[in-house]
């Protein structure tokens, strides 16, 4: 069965109830949340995010998994501030530990830039920051996500996703994130030759390592290096490309989420909507709707 979900938010007094009832509502069985905003390290206390519902209600509509996203201001590879390292460490860490309490065994993360250090740098100390962390004893894989290679990004190509695994001690806890919109940005042919890329993946870390999707189409041409998502099918990479990977036999098992820009209303800038209901309505029927953004908007402006 495909796993499909898209991110929900975690906000207000439901928090992880109110992101069940999310996914639920757009159609999806699977669904990727952070546990607080992702610019900042402020979270409330587990015992305010009604975990215990919000696991009762996945269980009534057969949602066996979800994944959790680290925030994008923790970069394990800050080699200049040690304040900054210090502080991703430490908010890693505390991470892990909400991600299982709340129930999943996966937490994405990007990887870190290096800021100007160098890669080699940037690896070594992600792989310091990881090893501070990880034990034998640790219940939540960190999924290192493919970057797409802006500015100094480390996990723009697998060979750098594989030198973070080779130092890092207890690599058993790692796993990857696959975002198909940074893979193609940072220049692998995913429309063309999916398999291909894969066969090269799985010689330098193993398939079997994914253990999430990003399913983004791009705004940008591959090699861009620009990361810009686009709602699905209506990007740089395309409808049957995507789905493609969304039905690939290998991965059937794998959760694929979404993270699509909101439509937006040409009417008024302040205002846009959700496409996930949409998109999994079209993806579950296996049909590229070309109006679809068109029909987002005619319906909230009835």
């Amino acid at each position: 069965m495909l796993k499909l979900g898209c991110h929900v938010g975690m906000s207000g007094k439901e928090m992880m109830l109110g992101s069940v009832k999310d996914a639920i509502r757009v159609g999806a069985n699977t669904f990727m949340l952070y546990t607080g905003a992702p610019q900042n390290t402020k979270r409330k206390e587990l015992s305010e995010l009604r975990i215990e519902e919000a696991r009762a209600l996945m269980q009534e509509y057969d949602i066996e998994e979800f994944v959790v996203h680290a925030p994008y201001i923790i970069n394990l590879a800050n080699c200049v501030k040690q304040e900054t390292f210090d502080i991703a460490v430490e908010f890693l860490e505390l991470e892990l530990a909400r991600t299982e309490t709340m129930g999943s065994t996966t937490l994405v993360l990007h990887p870190g830039s290096h800021v100007g250090e160098g890669i080699e740098a940037g690896v070594n100390q992600i792989a310091k920051g990881i090893n501070s962390v990880l034990t034998k004893d640790t219940k939540v894989n960190v999924a290192l996500e493919t970057m797409a290679g802006k500015g100094s990004e480390i996990g723009r190509s697998f060979e750098e996703l594989a030198m973070i695994y080779d130092k890092v001690v207890y690599n058993d806890k790692l796993r990857v994130c696959f975002d198909t919109c940074h893979v193609s940005d940072a220049g692998y042919d995913i429309i063309h030759d999916f398999d291909g890329v894969m066969n090269h993946f799985d010689k330098l870390i193993g398939k079997e390592q994914i253990a999430v999707f990003h399913m983004n189409d791009s705004k940008n041409v591959p090699g861009s290096g620009k990361d810009r998502h686009e709602n699905f099918g209506f990007g740089h990479i395309g409808f049957e490309a995507l789905m493609y990977i969304m039905k690939h036999p290998d991965f059937m098992h794998v959760p694929k989420i979404l993270e699509s820009p909101y439509v937006k209303d040409p009417n008024d800038k302040k205002k846009s909507y959700e496409p996930y209901k949409h998109e999994i309505a079209m993806i579950r029927e296996g049909r590229f709707n070309p109006k679809m953004q068109e029909e987002i908007l005619q319906q909230v402006n009835k």
